[in-house]
């Protein structure tokens, strides 16, 4: 696996991958962008990656235009060496690992802003990430130009402003319909792998299984008719008798625009959380059946 930190190199190296190719006369590459601190969460999107493509690209890159004041970029977990061991051996074929300063170079003064699906849910509660996942995904999507590109479902809003992002700037590679969203991968007891799980203590750790926990009843009470107001105090009051300090929301919304819903409707729904425990925020989501 070829390890590039500058746009010369990322260039050149993808330039190389685009002649080996399968049976299309050029190589179809597949981008897994990620920040990090890999679990199998993300060689799951690598596995997947190789199925849709002749060629897997990773990158790793801490953004911090996606992280608020006070939040953790310092503390944010970094092990570039063993991430591109993990990489290496799910056959990813280029790791794309730049520096601040490369990406943002001196000057830099873009921001792409994404309403309506960035307004609520973490968009509220973290004013300006969304804008900074966007502009940096717009930035690999542009230095990589890959066929597809895959992101996880755990951060599902974070999935539906980049595909919103790529459908209104009419972006070709990938275009909106090339990005794909894989479900979250859990451990055994429900949580959603996440690498932030990593700042939990033992005690926290085995309290943050009733997030998942508490997110199923919900959606049960839901599908069978329950009041969803109801079904959602429910839920927040469950989570923070497991040991939750705080919930920041827990929201029905429609699959696609992310509008919360007041009753279940015809259209794909989606119970989506972010609860504090100790000092660290976690999140998750899952489909809720019409």
């Amino acid at each position: 696996m070829q390890i590039a930190t500058t746009r010369d190199v990322l260039r050149n190296a993808v330039a190389a991958l685009r002649q080996d190719g399968v049976g299309q006369g050029r190589g179809r590459i597949a981008l897994v962008p990620t920040m990090g601190a890999l679990h199998e969460g993300h060689l799951t999107l690598v596995r997947r990656a190789r199925e849709e493509a002749d060629h897997v690209v990773a990158s790793i890159f801490v953004n911090p235009k996606q992280f608020g004041p006070n939040e953790d970029l310092d503390a944010y977990p970094r092990q570039l060496a063993e991430d591109a061991a993990l990489l290496e051996a799910e056959g990813c074929a280029l790791l794309w690992a730049p520096t601040v300063s490369e990406m943002y170079p001196a000057g830099f003064v873009t921001n792409i802003s994404v309403a309506g699906v960035s307004d609520g849910l973490c968009g509220a509660a973290r004013p300006g990430h969304f804008d900074g996942v966007a502009t940096v995904v717009c930035k690999l999507f542009n230095q990589v130009q890959p066929d597809v590109a895959l992101f996880g479902e755990k951060d599902y809003q974070q999935l539906a402003v980049i595909r919103a992002m790529a459908r209104d700037l009419d972006l070709a590679l990938p275009c909106a319909e090339s990005i794909i969203g894989v479900p979250t991968v859990r451990e055994a007891d429900g949580l959603a792998m996440s690498s932030r799980n990593r700042y939990l203590s033992a005690e926290q750790r085995a309290a943050a299984a009733a997030l998942p926990r508490a997110m199923r009843t919900a959606i049960a009470a839901i599908e069978g008719g329950a009041d969803v107001a109801g079904a959602l105090a429910a839920l927040q009051a469950e989570v923070i008798a497991a040991g939750f300090a705080s919930v920041d929301y827990a929201e029905l919304a429609d699959s696609t625009s992310l509008a919360p819903l007041t009753v279940l409707g015809e259209t794909p729904a989606r119970l989506l959380i972010a609860a504090r425990i100790g000092g660290t925020r976690l999140i998750d989501n899952m489909a809720v059946s019409a």
